[in-house]
């Protein structure tokens, strides 16, 4: 059980120590990885910088996920019930709501290189890993070296499933009895968007007196 996302990123940091060496970037996923990431971060010194992707649910049920978009690319798993001109639609709604995201987080910032970088991806939790799976799939096309997912908390499916698909899959936590995210934590407070702002905000100070 964690307090909260920030404590949970100061004993998920001890796990990523191991890093240090590497040319590593973290990248959060908003909101609730931010203050995780944050943690990480203030720890160990690590850049950060936000990984902007949304899920692509199929037309039926959009709960279940069938890719996932940034803003500049997509991934979907084919499927014979889902056309092109849904994927279209999909992808233009996505892109706006990132594009009003990634005004708010990052202004003007344009997104740091990954090419050759120790990539690692940081939530507050994992409950099936399907979005962060399409997630992986776009970081790829960026060509880093390695691709970390660190969290404090993965369903044991969810750690099984994405330690195939990336170097490695590191959780503080894989319960045997899981019933989402939020129930490892006392304060699962939703982070808001001015918390998100103000927490890179920090960071930023924070590289500027290192």
């Amino acid at each position: 059980m964690f307090r909260d996302r920030i404590e949970a990123g100061i004993r998920l940091a001890s796990r990523l120590k191991k890093f240090e060496k590497d040319d590593s970037i973290v990248l959060a996923v908003p909101r609730g990885g931010v203050p995780v990431a944050y943690a990480v971060a203030r720890e160990l010194g690590f850049p950060v910088d936000l990984v902007l992707t949304k899920k692509i649910g199929h037309p039926a049920n959009k709960e279940y996920t069938i890719g996932a978009a940034s803003l500049t690319d997509y991934f979907v798993v084919p499927h014979e019930d889902v056309s092109q001109e849904y994927i279209k639609e999909e992808l233009a709604g996505i892109r706006e709501r990132l594009k009003r995201m990634h005004k708010a987080f990052s202004g003007d910032h344009e997104p740091v290189s990954l090419e050759g970088k120790t990539v690692i991806v940081i939530d507050d939790g994992i409950a099936t890993g399907n979005t962060l799976l399409g997630t992986v799939e776009i970081l790829r096309h960026g060509k880093p070296r390695k691709i970390i997912i660190a969290v404090p908390v993965a369903s044991r499916s969810a750690f099984q499933k994405l330690s195939r698909e990336v170097d490695e899959v590191i959780a503080v936590l894989i319960p045997e009895s899981f019933h989402g995210v939020g129930a490892f934590y006392e304060d699962f407070t939703q982070v808001s968007d001015e918390e998100v702002i103000y927490l890179l905000q920090k960071l930023k100070n924070l590289k500027k007196r290192a």
